[in-house]
């Protein structure tokens, strides 16, 4: 390698990066000193998709039995030259090529910054790969070549972009630099960011870019501050706006502001400057040439990049060990006495208004438990008051919650939307806090107890928000008789402000002393907004006694001089002088919530609607719940409490260090087991017994032979211990703590060693259930050992339990558990040996629980049921090859020539697109399994054994409608394919299953909400090559149709047999009264308006003959959709009351007395109609989430918090009822609430009973629904029915396998993740709502026409026989959000992010900021707030549907793609799969709070498919 190159004449970027990008963003060229090379044509590298590929992993298909990933290592090579002719893809002139895990490096080795190149010779060490991704596998994956360069120059491009793509060249090819090394992230971090600042001052000043030149500096600065605030590489400290000003080239402007002296030390936060400048053509160049660049020489160069380094790599480290300032760990208690003279006198809160329980509002909202996620929205006309209703200050409750806070404060007003508003501080009175009373429309509610609250401020804005349990509120303008209570606070916060502002235009802040900053004050005028007094004594006794707030705003204001300036010491001193109370801030929030004391309930006047009654239950649940939380009750809380702090700092921290988190990008739901969890392995090595072989004889006769010739025999005495064929010994081992139990299957001599085959039994404590099970329960799994009788322990006592199944023998069967459990606990305190019981085989790799097959095992015959399950599971994986050569087995599935079959995507070339990562987008570019026919089977003749690797398939291609284009997609129906004659070889590994094709005529008619066959149709053929349709050729042979395809089928066929006098409406008529018999007789509790019953029966499983619904808009809703069904509007607690009392069982029932006085008085005719036990088969229904959360920290109140819970009702009425089938359906967090104790709990509870149980997460949008839900699902079966299985996924949806953790470190997803094909392409925005008619915002016309015919094969389905449209009726948005929504552009993606920074004048001629200000100052703490005011893609999908669309609500990603307004009631429900016959009830919130609360009726459908197949399954055996 060559030395001594002549260095560049000059460093900076003006020169380079005029020659990547011109000023208008044509041709990008790139200028040497030798040749001008046309570069290739940007490649757009959005950041948001820019996630480097590992180009070092090979392709890999996961199997149940192995996760393992093989990866292939790069092909080395010595020089440059070989690596540009491994990774050559037909180019012309000069090579350019990608570099992926690079360092750049000196002759030496040693890593060094990219513009070291300006001082020493700088050389690369990666791997290189070809500039674009190619078909050719290996070249692709590139080829590694260390030390060659040297790197001659460097240059940026990508501006026309909006992203930096860095270019490094050598004598021989361009690179363009992808990712680093993991090793050279940190020092390449810097690079980038200066390269960042580059692009960002190039779109705001080129008009090309929708640009301004004409900004000023100030402007300039600000709007590239906005833009790169969400990068993760600049440590906490650093000033991004020093940081922008130093590589802007604007060091003159930065002296005079800020006292910047070029080359001398820097201040705390800055940057030191480099030598990258921003410039982009002449235009551009001129706008900051006034800026005057000072040419550096070779030696400043060195030096100055020397002190970056040093700077750069002290604030990382600073970063990742930052200590928690003094101010967030504690909280200084204002004492009420001392800020009394500044509030009126005291008055008490009155309001004539009905108001309306914050629970009602929120009831199903909470899927979370972290603060930040809970809904937002606006109170006007608020007040603030205590338990007594004595308006109270906001200030008297701490801002950051705390740990032993005695301090409660409730609140009244009208809640709104959140449109992002605020106060103006320039004290205009229009805008005064304390304008008093407003017509505000909106809903009046209380609130239940204030948790915290926060301050945000900027320009001449400023936001008071307070939070709950359930909710944000961003405080509008309160009521006339609280204005005055908060005048004081608006007061200190404008003081606040004044004092940060003032601090801000000091040249040094600590220039002003505490005495300085009371002066000052002490000096403004009575105008100014936050004058206190004209007596310094006054201003500092104010100053002190609030001086929380300030603390608070302090502590939260970016800049650290400010955040640690004198001011703020001294402040806390005197606060600490005057013996203010320290209270300890709790660093994670958690959502606890609780019953809604606010006095406001209590009160004739309010209607509450839903007042928190603790759950009605039977003995049975009320005992294993109040049981688990009277064991683990903490005895010292205030000691959890400090622990949770230690523990919640420690993960603070390591969030700091390795960046905040997408919350969309979470892979996998964990349930994490509490307590000790001990793996239990069928490997363990039996510890050998010191006893003597003599203590060990078989007892009795031979009883049979093995297979093998071995001697069976029936027991053995074992060191005087009965060891018996179907009993149990435990073994003792040498790695394990807890000793194993098997079930013995059975005993043999075997060379001359007296054997035992065993089945592993495992303890409760070792599943899923954790310590929610009981420490005598047992359960079989299929792990089975051998081992020598001198291996076992001793023999142990335990009992294979089957208890009569039914209603009629609960009391029974309660009656001898009672007698087991006095029996159990007199043994154990005698200090006798426990005595176990099992009901029920583990299988976790199912997710399940199930009956225990006793006719299979102990049989004592040599043969094990469990090994030959295993032996016939592996026969069936074992590929296998016809000696014909025209069939083959491949995972368990035959194929034959001729067969249709699904191949992966992956092996057909297409043009690879960037996936969008916006929350509706992310499904753009997912592909289906490509449908082909196999013509012949290519199998080596190399190799004595065909394996699936070197046996491969010629197959025939069918084309889809979307790979033709995106409009045949949406026009076509999902199920068409295109004859072709395209052939290519596969594989075998490439084949992901068996489908069918048919002619048109030959597919089996359905109206079925969701798909569940492989089947599609040809009627014409497609040539790849002209892009031409043709008719499908009359050679061309497909499948016949089947007989019996399902159900309905054979129906059709019988149509039209009927005996004379009869017609076919009457046999219709028979053939749904017979089915309808077939069908479970179904109780939907907490039924909403119908979702999981509309799915259940539309699959022909169940058929709802009775609901409970609370809420009486749905309640209707569910009655108008199904007349057929008893529909109760009530309490369910008050339903299980009265139930159970009319069949005489008051003495099994828990419940509340109001419960009972209820249930009491309930009219004859509703009792009558109630159901009994035995007349139910199926209790379904989603218990409301809200509380779920609220148990994660233990107190004294636990219990009775939990009482209140409608899970446990729930619960109580699959007790009571003893129903066949069970389903429970929840928020997919449901599995971790509380540390997963309700979910462990619920399934605990469930086995009690005696049930089977399998659980698991579905993602509905994989079901044919275009929304991203992700719910969690529990089965229950009686031990006389067969557990259904979980559907199969039929649509391609990017989402990720959804897990759950299990005991140890096993995990379980219910299904695949389909992110990687599926037989069906995902349903898109377009498919679902693209026919329905334009209307405005506010759209209140509840029926009109269609005025399209439907086109996709979705609307067409969705749609069925209706002629008239209804509820396509939307929210109606303020004239300030009207504005914003007209302004985001009608793109993929687009939201509050792509507003421009300026302000508009409303009607009413008022000027307010078109961005919300508190989206872009909170955003960085918010993930970017992305999605808010956000328009929906038209090839993507919706967001999980939520209960009350807004713009800036939890889900804001709300506005049409083509139309300003919220998306309507109609489209809400269409994504949400309800057909447009379904009707909502009540006004258009409550249509929305019933949809947003639904469960998708195709994925419930799914689920029935299968509860009818297990029905169906039972019947036939």
């Amino acid at each position: 390698m060559g030395k001594g190159k002549a260095k560049p004449a000059k460093s900076d970027l003006n020169k380079r990066a005029s020659n990547i990008s011109d000023a208008n963003g044509q041709s990008k060229k790139r200028i040497r000193s030798d040749n001008v090379e046309k570069m290739p044509g940007s490649r757009k590298m959005p950041r948001r998709a820019a996630a480097c590929s590992n180009f070092k992993d090979k392709s890999f298909r996961l199997s149940e039995k192995s996760l393992l990933v093989e990866t292939k290592r790069l092909v080395e090579v010595e020089d440059e030259v070989a690596a540009i002719a491994l990774t050559s893809v037909q180019e012309e002139g000069r090579p350019t090529r990608r570099l992926t895990d690079f360092i750049f490096h000196d002759a030496n080795g040693n890593p060094q910054h990219v513009e070291m190149l300006e001082v020493d010779d700088l050389f690369i060490s990666g791997a290189v790969l070809p500039l674009e991704q190619c078909s050719d596998k290996e070249k692709e994956k590139g080829v590694r070549c260390e030390g060659f360069g040297r790197i001659e120059s460097w240059a940026i491009s990508g501006y026309e972009d909006g992203e930096p793509v860095i270019w490094v060249s050598t004598d021989l090819a361009d690179y363009d630099c992808l990712k680093p090394a993991n090793s050279y992230k940190r020092m390449y971090d810097l690079f980038y960011e200066k390269a960042r600042a580059c692009v960002e001052v190039y779109k705001r000043l080129s008009r090309s870019s929708g640009g301004n030149p004409d900004l000023s500096v100030d402007e300039l600065i600000a709007g590239v501050v906005r833009s790169m605030s969400d990068s993760k590489n600049f440590p906490h400290g650093t000033s991004i706006k020093d940081f922008i000003i130093s590589q802007a080239g604007l060091r003159d402007e930065s002296k005079m502001q800020r006292g910047f002296v070029p080359g001398g030390g820097t201040t705390s936060g800055r940057v030191p400057n480099t030598s990258l400048k921003i410039g982009d053509g002449d235009q551009i160049n001129q706008s900051i040439s006034s800026a005057g660049i000072t040419e550096e020489d070779e030696d400043m160069k060195l030096a100055r990049l020397l002190q970056e380094e040093e700077y750069w790599q002290s604030m990382k480290q600073k970063k990742s060990r930052r200590p928690v300032a003094s101010s967030n760990k504690y909280y200084i208690k204002i004492n009420e006495d001392e800020i009394t003279n500044d509030y009126p006198l005291p008055s008490y809160y009155k309001s004539s208004i009905q108001e309306t329980d914050e629970y009602v509002i929120f009831d199903n909202d909470m899927e979370t438990s972290n603060p930040d996620d809970l809904p937002r929205s606006m109170l006007h006309n608020w007040s603030l008051y205590n338990s007594d209703s004595r308006l109270i200050s906001l200030e008297l409750l701490p801002m950051k919650p705390c740990a032993d806070i005695d301090v409660t404060i409730y609140g009244s007003g009208i809640m709104t939307s959140d449109d992002g508003s605020g106060f103006c501080l320039d004290g205009d009175p229009a805008h005064s806090s304390s304008a008093g009373v407003q017509n505000v429309d909106g809903i009046p509610i209380y609130l239940s107890a204030v948790k915290e609250w926060v301050i945000e401020f900027g320009a001449s804005m400023v936001f008071i928000s307070i939070r709950t349990d359930l909710a944000w509120y961003r405080l509008g303008k309160p009521s006339k008789q609280y204005a005055p209570w908060y005048e004081t606070v608006l007061k200190t916060a404008r003081l606040a402000i004044s004092i940060i502002t003032m601090l801000k235009e000091q040249s040094r802040v600590a220039r002003l002393s505490f005495g300085d900053i009371i002066r000052k004050v002490s000096e403004y005028g009575k105008d100014h907004p936050a004058f206190i007094s004209s007596n310094p004594v006054a201003v500092e006794r104010y100053i002190v006694v609030h001086g929380q707030i300030l603390l608070q705003q302090f502590a939260e204001f970016p800049d650290d001089n400010i955040k640690k300036c004198p001011f703020v010491f001294s402040l806390q001193e005197k606060m600490e002088q005057r013996h203010h109370t320290k209270w300890l801030v709790k660093k994670k929030m958690v959502l606890k919530k609780e019953v809604n004391m606010n006095p406001r309930a209590a009160m004739q006047l309010v209607v509450s609607g839903r007042k928190a009654m603790p759950a009605t239950t039977t003995k049975l649940i009320n005992k294993l719940w109040g049981e688990y939380y009277s064991n683990y009750l903490p005895e010292d809380s205030k000691e959890a409490d400090a622990c949770e702090l230690k523990e919640d700092e420690e993960i603070d921290n390591d969030q700091e260090e390795n960046g905040e988190e997408d919350s969309d990008e979470i892979e996998e739901q964990k349930v994490q087991v509490d307590g000790e969890i001990r793996k239990a392995c069928s490997t363990n090595k039996p510890k050998k017994s010191l006893s003597s072989t003599k203590d060990i004889i078989w007892h009795g006769e031979i009883v049979g032979k093995t297979s093998l010739g071995e001697s069976l025999y029936k027991q053995a005495f074992v060191h005087g211990d009965l060891v018996v064929v179907g009993g149990f010994v435990l073994l003792e081992t040498v790695e394990d703590e807890l000793p194993p139990i098997y079930l013995v299957e059975y005993m043999c001599e075997k060379d001359m060693k007296k054997m035992v085959h065993g089945r592993l039994m495992i303890r409760g404590s070792q599943t899923v259930l954790g310590n929610c099970a009981n420490e005598r329960e047992l359960f079989l799994t299929n792990e089975c050992l051998d081992f020598e009788l001198e291996d076992v322990k001793e023999a142990v006592v335990a009992e294979i339990q089957k208890l009569p199944w039914g209603h009629q023998h609960r009391k029974a069967n309660a009656l001898k558990d009672k007698a087991d459990r006095e029996r159990a606990e007199d043994r154990k305190r005698k200090g006798l040996a426990m005595e176990y019981y099992c009901k029920s085989l583990y299988m976790p790799e199912r997710g399940a629980f199930f009956c225990i097959p006793t006719e299979t095992i102990s049989l004592g015959n040599g043969c094990c049921s469990s090994c030959t399950i295993k032996a016939t599971k592996r026969d069936e994986e074992t590929f296998n090859l016809d000696l014909s050569r025209k069939a083959f087995t491949f995972e368990g599935t035959h194929y034959s020539s001729e067969d249709y079959v699904y191949l992966a995507p992956q092996y057909f070339e297409t043009e690879v697109k960037d996936h969008e990562t916006f929350k509706s987008g992310r499904n753009v570019g997912l592909r289906a399994y490509v449908v082909c026919q196999l013509l012949e089977i290519e199998a080596s003749n190399k190799s004595n054994k065909a394996s699936p690797e070197s046996t491969k398939v010629k197959v025939r291609r069918f084309f889809r409608p979307e790979d033709i284009s995106l409009e045949k997609a949406y026009c076509s129906d999902i199920h068409e394919v295109y004859y072709s004659e395209q052939t290519l070889v596969v594989p075998i590994v490439a084949i992901e299953g068996k489908c069918d094709v048919r002619k048109k005529q030959n597919l089996p008619s359905s109206d079925s909400p969701a798909i569940f066959e492989h089947i599609f149709f040809c009627q014409h053929m497609y040539d790849p090559d002209k892009g031409a349709i043709k008719q499908l050729p009359a050679n061309v042979k497909l499948s016949l149709a089947k007989e019996k395809v399902f159900d309905d089928a054979a129906n059709r066929k019988k149509k039209g047999k009927c005996k004379e006098g009869e017609n076919d409406s009457d046999g219709a008529d028979k053939q749904t009264d017979a089915a309808q018999k077939n069908c479970l007789a179904t109780l939907d509790i907490f039924a909403g308006c119908g979702g999981l019953s509309e799915g259940l029966q539309r699959a022909g499983a169940s058929l709802t003959k009775w609901a409970i619904e609370y809420e009486e808009p749905a309640g209707e809703a569910f009655k108008l959709n199904h007349p057929e069904a008893l529909v109760f509007v009530n309490n369910c607690n008050v339903i299980l009351r009265a139930i159970m009392s009319t069949c005489g069982d008051d003495d099994d029932c828990i419940s509340t007395s109001e419960a009972a006085e209820l249930a009491a008085k309930l009219d004859e005719k509703e009792i009558n109609n109630l159901p009994r036990p035995g007349q139910v088969d199926f209790i379904n229904g989603g218990p409301p989430c809200q509380g779920f959360s609220g148990m994660n920290r233990f107190n004294q109140s636990t219990w009775s918090k939990v009482q209140c819970e409608m899970i446990l009702a729930f619960l109580s009425f699959a007790e009571y009822f003893r129903p066949r089938f069970f389903l429970l359906e929840n928020v997919r967090n449901f599995v971790s609430f509380n540390k997963g104790q309700t979910f462990r709990l619920t399934l605990a509870s469930l086995l009690e009973m005696g049930y089977q149980v399998r659980f698991g997460i579905l993602e509905a949008g994989a079901y044919g629904v275009s929304q991203s839900r992700k719910r969690a699902f529990i089965w229950a079966a009686s031990p006389e029915e067969i557990l259904p299985e979980w559907p199969e996924p039929m649509h391609v949806f990017a989402s990720p396998e959804l897990k759950i953790t299990l005991s140890g470190n096993a995990q379980y997803s219910a299904v695949r993740s389909t992110s990687n094909g599926a037989p069906f392409r995902a349903i898109t925005v377009r498919d679902t709502i693209g026919d329905l008619p334009a209307v405005g915002n506010g759209a209140s016309l509840t029926t009109m026409e269609y005025k399209n015919e439907p086109f996709s094969f979705y609307q067409k389905k969705i749609r069925g026989d209706m002629l008239v449209l209804t509820d396509h009726i939307s929210k109606e948005m303020n004239e300030l959000n009207l504005i914003r929504c007209q302004r985001i552009p009608k793109r993929p993606g687009a939201d509050w992010r792509d507003l421009p920074d300026e302000k508009v004048r409303l009607s009413t001629g008022q000027m307010v900021d078109l961005i919300p200000w508190c989206l872009p100052n909170t955003a960085k703490r918010h993930n970017q707030w992305k999605g808010l005011f956000g328009r929906l893609d038209w090839e993507g999908n919706f967001p999980t549907s939520v209960t009350d669309p807004q713009p800036m609500g939890k889900v804001g990603m709300c506005f049409h793609p083509d139309q300003d307004r919220i998306i309507t009631v109609r489209e809400c429900a269409r994504s949400q799969g309800f057909p447009d016959s379904y009707k909502f009830a009540g006004n258009i919130q409550h249509k929305h709070r019933q949809i947003g609360n639904a469960v998708p009726p195709p994925l419930a459908f799914a689920l029935g498919r299968k509860l009818k197949e297990a029905i169906e399954l039972k019947r036939s055996t």
